[in-house]
């Protein structure tokens, strides 16, 4: 889900209706909540992202408390979460914290499982930004997670192939080979399906060594750089008067 700036304030699968929607004052019109909730559904079954629109969904929230579903707001940081390194995890956050803890339930039948979900999906985002991609898998795995699982992500189409595209990322830019026990603890693959990722990606792996070689790009290639300046005597001339001036003493005049 990496993006350059000019796509991530406006990216390509934006409708005219919500670009109209996130670029204008209607943006802030609680009666567009329900269209831009339906857009966040629409990117959670496509594999599209649109941070803007979902930070719109929140600010709305932040101004009508009484349009809050929780199931939005975690879905918007599930989606988020996949966003590493950028900061939109953090940004959804932010647009968070004046919502107290204790805030009733829309639902007072059904208890709202952000806060206990919210510590659970920073812990994760946190492990994503540091790069412990094995502890993340761990985290993901773990029983205690499986409400997470089961009624979230599930329902978000690619999210751990989106998780491993960060995971991609972060190895592109550091490694040149790297060992594919190595790459499997960070992908949460192995055997046949790592094999097959790796081709899809277009690295390759040596299957005597276990080696995967990863082609060179401008991050993963250490070059020294030569920075030379020419500066000449007449260019400095300015300066160096006007450095003689101000240092001058003042002399008190006599009388």
């Amino acid at each position: 889900m990496v993006a350059s700036a000019g796509n991530w304030a406006s990216p390509p699968t934006r409708p005219p209706l919500i670009e109209a929607l996130v670029s204008g004052v209607d943006r802030y019109n609680p009666s567009n909540v329900g269209i831009l909730e339906d857009y966040l559904y629409h990117q959670i079954r496509s594999e599209e992202y649109d941070c803007l629109a979902n930070l719109a969904i929140l600010k709305l929230y932040q101004f009508n408390p009484d349009l809050y579903n929780p199931d939005v707001v975690i879905n918007i940081l599930i989606k988020a979460l996949t966003s590493a390194p950028f900061p939109d995890f953090s940004l959804c956050i932010s647009l968070l914290d004046e919502r107290p803890a204790s805030a009733p339930s829309a639902n007072p039948d059904e208890p709202d499982p952000l806060p206990q979900l919210l510590p659970v999906l920073s812990a994760l985002h946190a492990l994503l930004q540091q790069c412990r991609f094995p502890q993340f898998w761990a985290l993901y795995r773990a029983d205690d997670v499986e409400a997470l699982r089961d009624n979230y992500t599930v329902e978000c189409v690619g999210f751990e192939d989106a998780v491993r595209g960060v995971a991609v990322r972060a190895v592109t830019a550091a490694f040149t080979s790297i060992g594919a026990a190595r790459l499997g603890s960070y992908l949460d693959l192995s055997g046949s399906e790592l094999n097959a990722y790796v081709e899809k990606l277009g690295w390759t792996i040596d299957a005597s060594t276990g080696v995967v070689s990863i082609p060179s790009n401008p991050d993963n290639q250490i070059e020294s750089t030569v920075v030379q300046e020419n500066i000449q005597l007449p260019q400095l001339a300015k300066i160096i008067t006007h450095a003689a001036q101000t240092s001058l003493p003042l002399v008190p005049a006599v009388n």
